[in-house]
């Protein structure tokens, strides 16, 4: 488009004093800010760009070209894809089927990597928690794929059919959180073996939950509900990480009206998505009511009891994935006592919370051994106290995520300096040889 823009010159038009100030480009860009800001296009063109009351009419040309050049580089639309797309992708859907390891075996989000419209994509298949018209999918559709960030994978589109919504991302290379910290070949061996890498991970998570939380400018509270360490690829060689499912709780209908089925005192029911299941268990007591026992790893005490999803789920989900990421634990086990016959329930939050009470001792002990030792103890205390405030058990003493990016990237930065001091010294030849 630039090259098809010549600029006027000013023995054409001479250059007279404006009575009142041209239109910014600004106010065109009011309705996607996130995509204004993100868009390195936009940063350029902001900084070279200047704005007074003495700008010519050549130059308000000037900016209206740069503005539509601006508007094509910007993403493209959503895709509302046809079934039959979908089906031709994945081979009617017989190609390699993978699904969630943080699924149950009823609630399965089955996907498959293929190739819609020339792009590298991973569909996952979902049931619906509540229909949605297909007008009322198109505006969600088109106000969550107006939103970038480096940290969060990208919604392209969407398909229909039946129950089932079929949501296509792109695909992107690496592991997912929970394969790069627990390898169940060699569990003494991570990738994420340095205190900076896992750092890098924390960082990129908390900004990009912020930026789903506070900074997508499109005037709505957005809720992920569905952070956790399987949801997070790393991606290397820099090991940053990036949170997928963004859009799913909006396009299925979690995120609306509560929904209970049945209510009374015979029945209630309250659906519990997303936990791990092979401890989950669905039990039905005396008085007929149906509830979920067992591992529930993310949930903060407010889903578990009445499914109310907030940001502030979002939050407690989070603080659980950092104890993880700096213990290398699982967030909930249960362990053998031979002694009662009974099955101990460890969470990663008192494991956390005792260490925490013994000191900086106690936290290098509760620390993941396999960083061999090696990171910055004050750093660790700070990050592992606001991983508790975030769990904590009130939702309304839990910091925003705005606050919390905003710690973790001082003590990112805190790490960088610790890093720096403890390297070896290059250009420097040690002789091991007798005198």
């Amino acid at each position: 488009m630039g090259a098809n823009t010549s600029e006027p010159t000013s023995s054409r038009t001479p250059r007279t004093r404006s009575t009142q100030s041209p239109r910014t480009p600004a106010s065109h860009l009011s309705s996607s800010p996130s995509t204004y800001e993100s868009n390195p296009t936009t940063a350029a063109y902001t900084n070279t760009s200047s704005y007074t009351k003495d700008t010519s009419w050549d130059t308000s040309l000037s900016c209206q070209s740069s503005l539509s050049s601006l508007r094509e580089s910007l993403s493209e639309n959503p895709h509302i894809y046809d079934i039959t797309e979908i089906r031709t992708a994945t081979n009617n859907f017989l190609a390699k089927r993978y699904c969630s390891t943080s699924s149950s075996a009823v609630s399965a989000a089955a996907y498959w990597r293929c190739n819609l419209r020339g792009r590298d994509t991973v569909v996952f298949q979902r049931k619906f928690r509540r229909k949605i018209q297909t007008s009322q999918l198109k505006e969600r559709l088109s106000i969550i794929c107006r939103s970038n960030h480096m940290s969060i994978i990208k919604l392209l589109g969407a398909s229909i059919s039946g129950d089932h919504i079929y949501l296509v991302y792109e695909f992107i290379q690496g592991s997912n959180l929970v394969e790069c910290l627990r390898n169940p070949r060699n569990p003494s061996y991570t990738v994420l073996s340095t205190w900076i890498s896992r750092m890098q991970i924390a960082t990129d998570l908390a900004h990009g939950l912020d930026y789903v939380h506070n900074n997508t400018g499109l005037n709505l509270s957005i809720v992920h509900n569905h952070i956790k360490s399987s949801s997070i690829i790393v991606t290397e060689p820099s090991f940053n990480a990036k949170i997928c499912h963004f859009g799913t709780a909006q396009l299925r209908g979690e995120t609306d009206a509560i929904e209970t089925l049945e209510t009374g005192s015979s029945k209630q029911e309250t659906e519990i998505e997303e936990s791990n299941a092979s401890f989950r268990e669905l039990k039905r007591n005396d008085s007929g009511d149906r509830h979920f026992e067992g591992l529930r790893d993310y949930m903060s005490p407010e889903f578990r009891s009445s499914g109310s999803v907030t940001q502030k789920s979002d939050v407690f989900a989070f603080g659980v994935v950092i104890l993880e990421l700096l213990s290398g634990e699982e967030p909930l086990k249960y362990r053998y006592d031979k002694e009662t016959g009974d099955f101990l329930r460890t969470s990663v939050i008192d494991t956390a919370t005792a260490a925490t009470a013994e000191g900086r001792e106690g936290l290098r002990q509760w620390v993941d051994w396999r960083m061999n030792d090696s990171f910055p103890v004050e750093v660790a205390e700070k990050l592992i106290r606001l991983a508790l405030d975030c769990v904590h058990v009130d939702p309304d003493n839990r910091p925003d995520m705005g606050r919390v990016a905003g710690k973790i990237s001082k003590l990112y930065l805190e790490s960088r300096i610790w890093l720096d001091n403890v390297k070896v010294p290059t250009g420097i030849s040690v002789s091991l040889a007798p005198r």
